[in-house]
């Protein structure tokens, strides 16, 4: 029988392997600039002068700003406010100017109901939490304020539904104290412009009360809420047409 040779197997020429190509750092973006050469998170302080130039400003294009949620008392104004948290102005006074025809004092409220009150806001979001705050604070503000609006921030927030927002709107429309209601536009503005930055509503509130003159305080925040509602917009500020774009920090303005 004839002897079966194999012929070893060939081998493959090793391919040489591809060179790495060398690793190329990518040049950094330079670090975007306003017009007047301001890096973002680094802006310039205000000058006192500046501030009173910016309030200057607001109270000759509007020297008596007023809030936008309707009420007709103290009590109003409170459950106004504790009903407008995430919720429009608009839509608010929409659901209330019913509401505060039959109910516009802590007993004719609680006479009204949670399950009645519930029908006249309806249409606000978180209503039906809302009318048990509602009731509940008038209940507080009945046995132990007297039926009265309490006057200091801290029984204010002690209200059911009540916070440090909702206490300095009342002290301030109510009452005239020189108090800073922080929303969402107050917020906005005041980190944008550079005027008071931070990251949470209270350090903007106690930098604002820090640079604004006092002679501007009283009507400080409707000046900024409504600059922020109709100018400094959230997505698309109305830079042009902007009272104190001059003087604005905000590296992104587009004039």
């Amino acid at each position: 029988m004839a002897k079966i040779t194999r012929k070893p197997a060939s081998r493959k020429a090793a391919v040489p392997k591809k060179k790495a190509k060398a690793a190329t750092a990518k040049p950094k973006a330079p670090a975007k600039k306003s017009l007047k050469g301001i890096k973002p998170n680094s802006m310039k302080p205000w000058t006192p002068a500046e501030v009173r130039e910016v309030f200057s400003r607001f109270q000759q294009a509007n020297p008596e700003p007023r809030g936008e949620l309707e009420h007709v008392n103290p009590f109003t104004l409170l459950v106004a406010v504790v009903l407008s948290a995430q919720a429009t102005d608009a839509g608010v006074n929409k659901a209330t100017r019913a509401l505060f025809e039959i109910a516009d004092t802590p007993q004719k409220m609680l006479d009204l109901g949670e399950e009645r009150l519930r029908e006249y806001i309806k249409t606000i979001g978180l209503y039906r939490t809302k009318a048990k705050n509602v009731i509940a604070l008038s209940a507080k503000v009945l046995s132990d304020f007297g039926g009265e609006v309490p006057r200091t921030r801290a029984e204010i927030e002690s209200l059911p539904g009540a916070g440090r927002k909702t206490a300095n709107v009342v002290l301030n429309m109510a009452f005239g104290e020189h108090t800073m209601a922080v929303d969402t536009h107050v917020f906005r503005v005041g980190n944008r412009t550079g005027l008071a930055p931070g990251k949470t509503p209270l350090e903007v509130e106690l930098g604002l009360e820090k640079v604004i003159p006092a002679e501007f305080m009283l009507h400080a925040h409707h000046w900024l809420i409504l600059h922020g509602r109709y100018t400094c917009l959230a997505r698309k500020p109305r830079c042009e047409v902007c009272l104190i774009n001059d003087l604005c920090r905000w590296p992104e303005k587009t004039v």
